[in-house]
């Protein structure tokens, strides 16, 4: 009734098993293939976040600069005009 390949009792060849071998390093040399693509598109994903959350942090930090920077210039001229009064006032400045 089934063909001689088709009985699955029949006992496995040396070709038979060659044969299975060649087809499973097949495959598993596609899906290799398939998850080290996969990887590389995660490593990209991960590195555009990492580099948008850089730039942002970069934003932040400038900001923080430029308002530190004007704080220290508000400073010096209040600092500058105290003076000025205790020139005019004649009185020695505090140490």
């Amino acid at each position: 009734m089934n063909a001689m390949g088709n009985d699955r009792d029949a006992p496995a060849t040396k070709g038979d098993l060659d044969d299975l071998e060649t087809r499973l390093r097949g495959e598993m040399s596609e899906l290799e293939a398939r998850l080290t693509e996969k990887m590389r598109d995660m490593q990209m994903k991960l590195l555009h976040a990492f580099y948008g959350f850089a730039e942002s942090a970069q934003a932040r930090f400038k900001a923080q600069d430029d308002t530190e920077s004007a704080l220290k210039q508000r400073l010096t001229c209040l600092e500058g005009r105290l003076l000025e009064v205790d020139r005019r006032l004649k009185m020695p400045p505090a140490a």
